[in-house]
């Protein structure tokens, strides 16, 4: 009574805590779960390769993540059971087709994500149910077209982000959608404009709501036209024009932008701008003209007083153009990204460069080679991890170099044979690693007499922690010059020794050494077991395979046991029951005189009879009689034979009996083995029954 009181306390434990913790009562198969807040139960299946929605998503998830699968429909059941949802999203699959319905489960559903698919069509009843939705975001599909009522059934939604397909394989129509759409509808995107502008127009003229609009795919002959319809929109204040393959912008491109603060010219191939190209964008506060082939800051840009945010990265711009005289340059925070290679091409005469505050990471040696008679050169504090940039940079002529405060642990000495005038090194606050991958920039620091090191001595260990606290030049490097290359010579020499010695031995010796090591098994058989001396309760053990019993009852019982009055040990008659089968295998074998192997293919392939042949062998080898008789039921070509039946052969005193050399005459067989049966000298046949051959 007292455990069944037990286990009702734990079971009754259990269930409060599972009540308190919803999360605790399921376990999903590809999505992870929980609770946060007042018992809202979130689902996230991210990135787990699902081709459909899960089956298994607790009925009570409020919050459902299915983005980053590879979900290709949505079924009318597929959400039918998650009536409670309150967020779903699934952006990121390739669904291309969405079932009447499959929403309509979902009246509490506030947020809906399809972003990223390949959605082409939204039919009238595709978010039907979705009356208290929200916020949908149908960004980067492929929608070529869109039913009038499509979006009848979102009373109460707030905010819309689209993107429409107007290529000619989509051959798209605008028929003006809900008007509830229409005031939700605060992002378009709408790409690859080979298409009649006045359906592009009249689509601008029915969303008069969108506040953020992209256009991508432009052809450059109708720019302007189309993005001066775009800017006739009256909410429209940010506008995407990146990724259009525009060179050039003039100042009559942007003329009816006039509302625009944001400005995205990313991704295109702009050489360059008007003076005048923003001139009427008076409230412009981002501008983003990253990722061209500017190559210098466009004037349109001056004056512009309002600017708060401005990308001009990955351009060609040169700051330095027109220094053709500059000799010494000093600066903070030159490079914030990878340097252009160019970037010194047009000051041909610096002899001295200070650099602080960057970020020289991904330091291309390119970018010292305009600069050859460059001195001095400072890189303190720009997050180097590697000076390998120095063996290719051509500084010849540099003589002073100071990197401190960089990120620098091991530094190879073979790079300073690339500086032949450096006569000052300056590496102090470096994280450096006390091992031996530093000693040969150790011993060039103390070895060298032309370049001083400032402050080597004062260079602390970061690296391993074992190291921690002591000083760089400190380190014993001694230990690390071991000849390598010797110790690989000792090493592969040996292995070639060994390699060919194992050839010869297996060549030559094979036999030998598996003799010996028999041998050497049955002298510790028997000292283990010791069964030297014991009583001999059987004739012979008979030695076979279950697939020979019939030939053994059948043929060998009857003349051994019936006509020669001999005592034979059998598996099924004498084995005593309940003993290990091995103890049972050993007792038989020593407590008889002699063994009889009936050897056949069965046989050979039994793992038991190559246990007993094997425990026959060791007391032939130990006692040195010829206590194994070996007869072949059938005749096995010698190839056949395992290395271990072979080895018979090192005997001296053999006894091979043929059972298909008899032929007829099998009474002339059973006499042979009545010989072998009663002396340890016993006659062979005339013909060896691996090969079938006569002996010699």
């Amino acid at each position: 009574m007292g455990s069944l009181s037990i286990q009702i306390f734990l079971i009754s434990l259990l269930s409060f805590l599972l009540h308190l913790n919803p999360s605790l009562t399921y376990s999903l198969r590809n999505c992870t779960s929980g609770s946060s807040g007042d018992n809202v139960t979130w689902v996230r299946c991210t990135d787990r390769d699902l081709t459909v929605v899960p089956n298994d998503v607790p009925k009570n998830a409020m919050s459902l993540n299915l983005s980053s699968n590879h979900i290709a429909r949505i079924n009318s059941t597929d959400l039918s059971s998650l009536s409670k949802l309150r967020y779903l999203q699934m952006g990121d699959n390739r669904i291309s087709r969405v079932d009447d319905g499959a929403f309509a489960a979902l009246e509490l559903l506030k947020d809906l994500d399809l972003s990223s698919n390949g959605l082409r069509n939204l039919t009238d009843n595709v978010f039907h149910g979705l009356g208290k939705l929200r916020f949908l975001s149908l960004n980067n599909n492929k929608i070529a077209h869109i039913s009038p009522r499509a979006f009848a059934p979102l009373s109460s939604l707030e905010s819309v982000k689209l993107t429409i397909d107007l290529s000619p394989d989509a051959s798209f129509e605008w028929d003006v959608p809900d008007p509830t759409f229409l005031r939700s509808l605060n992002t378009l995107s709408l790409s690859y404009f080979d298409t009649s502008v006045e359906i592009y127009r009249t689509m601008l003229r029915s969303v008069q709501s969108v506040q953020e609009l992209s256009l991508t795919g432009m052809e450059h002959e109708r720019d302007i036209g189309l993005v001066a319809i775009a800017c006739q929109s009256p909410n429209v204040s940010s506008l995407d024009l990146s990724n259009d393959d525009l060179s050039t912008i003039d100042e009559t491109f942007l003329r009816s932008c006039s509302r625009l603060t944001k400005l995205n010219l990313s991704g295109n191939s702009l050489e360059e701008m008007s003076e005048f190209a923003l001139r009427s964008i008076k409230q412009l506060k981002s501008l983003d003209v990253s990722k061209n082939k500017l190559h210098a800051v466009p004037l349109a840009i001056r004056g512009k007083s309002t600017l708060e945010n401005l990308d001009l990265s990955s351009n060609y711009i040169d700051f330095l153009k027109g220094l053709q005289s500059l000799e010494i340059l000093k600066s903070e925070k030159f490079f914030t990204e990878t340097p252009h290679p160019d970037t010194f091409t047009h000051t041909p005469r610096l002899r001295s460069l200070q650099i602080h505050q960057s970020d020289l990471r991904k330091l291309n040696p390119a970018l010292f080679w305009p600069i050859p008679n460059l001195e001095s050169l400072d890189l303190s504090d720009s997050k180097l991890k590697s000076l390998e940039f120095l063996s290719q940079a051509g500084l010849s002529a540099l003589r002073r170099l100071t990197l401190r405060q960089n990120e620098i642990t091991v530094i190879s000495e073979t790079v300073f044979q690339s500086l032949p005038a450096l006569t000052h090194l300056d590496l102090a606050e470096n994280p450096f690693s006390c091992d031996c991958s530093n000693a040969g920039f150790i011993q060039w620091v103390k070895s060298n007499n032309q370049t001083q090191v400032v402050n080597a001595y004062q260079y602390a260990c970061s690296f391993p922690a074992a190291q921690q606290g002591s000083m760089l030049l400190d380190f014993d490097f001694q230990s690390c010059w071991m000849d390598v290359s010797f110790l690989c010579f000792i090493s592969s020499s040996c292995v070639v020794v060994l390699t060919l010695l194992a050839s010869f031995i297996y060549h030559f010796l094979r036999w030998q050494l598996a003799y010996a090591y028999h041998l050497f098994l049955a002298f510790l058989y028997d000292s283990r077991k010791r069964k030297k001396g014991a009583a001999l309760h059987y004739d012979a053990f008979i030695s076979y395979n279950v697939h020979d019993e019939a030939w053994v009852h059948r043929e060998m019982l009857p003349v051994l046991e019936g006509e020669q009055g001999w005592r034979l040990c059998l598996h099924h008659r004498d084995f005593q029951p309940g003993k290990p089968i091995i103890e049972n295998i050993t007792d038989a074998i020593y407590g008889s005189r002699k063994t009889i192997c009936v050897i056949s293919r069965h046989y050979l392939q039994s793992e038991w009879c190559s246990r007993e042949i094997q425990m026959a062998s060791f007391r032939l080898f130990d006692e040195q009689k010829d206590v194994l008789i070996l007869l072949f039921l059938e005749e096995i070509p010698a190839y056949q034979m395992s290395p271990f039946y072979r080895m018979r052969k090192l005997v001296k005193r053999r006894t091979y009996l043929s059972w298909p050399q008899a032929g007829p005459h099998t009474g002339l067989f059973w006499q042979k083995v009545q010989r072998a049966l009663e002396t340890g000298e016993a006659p062979t046949d005339n013909t060896d029954p691996l090969t079938g051959q006569a002996r010699c």
